[in-house]
């Protein structure tokens, strides 16, 4: 698992967006009041290497993925007709990023937290690896024991207060806590707001 030990101050660096936690009007604040952040004008990192660097690392730590994990999926991906597509797709369907899309979980950190500790099943089949990959027609959902846990408690309830949309590439019934994958993402870099061109330069250097 990915330690991290300052979320503000990475998201200082890379960006608000890539953790749920600095997504907020006081860390915009913050950001806005800084300094430093007006003297440098900017996350511009200074030439190509910098810009590439950058952005490898704000997918890195919105996926919260290791080095090596964000290397090997590129590397895949670099082999398909369209890399960026790929690469968006092999992140998003991650187990723990479909759990956090469907909204079983607040956090994309939370979610392979219940992941990894056995909460989740796939197609009835409880798993344990976060970087499991999803597929069109499979069913995950909240493993039965697990249904009674303070982590689920309130979902259906405050479904409405969820202001995070559902992907139209999953299904959601949130009152019986499951959902099914019925597509794939599509990668659109204006809507995800990352670029992954950008990082297939910094790899291909």
């Amino acid at each position: 698992m990915l330690l991290i030990k300052s979320k503000f101050k990475i998201a200082k660096r890379l960006g608000a967006g890539i953790f749920e936690k600095t997504q907020s009007q006081k860390f915009a604040l913050s950001e806005a009041r800084s300094p430093a952040k007006k003297s440098r004008g900017g996350r511009g990192g200074g030439g190509d290497y910098g810009r590439q660097l950058l952005e490898k690392q704000r997918v890195r730590f919105t996926y919260g993925i290791s080095e090596r994990q964000l290397s090997n999926y590129a590397e895949t991906a670099f082999a398909e007709a369209d890399p960026s597509a790929s690469l968006y797709r092999a992140l998003e369907m991650r187990a723990d990023g479909a759990v956090y899309r469907v909204g079983f979980a607040s956090t994309r950190r939370a979610a392979r937290q219940m992941t990894s500790h056995g909460h989740i099943t796939i197609n009835g089949k409880r798993i344990t690896t976060p970087s499991y990959r999803v597929r069109k027609g499979d069913v995950i959902a909240v493993r039965e024991g697990s249904r009674q846990s303070p982590l689920f408690s309130g979902l259906a309830e405050n479904k409405a207060e969820n202001s995070r949309a559902v992907p139209q590439w999953l299904n959601v019934d949130i009152n019986l806590l499951k959902a099914e994958v019925i597509g794939e993402p599509t990668y659109n870099a204006v809507e995800v707001g990352l670029d992954y061109p950008t990082v297939f330069e910094f790899y291909s250097r």
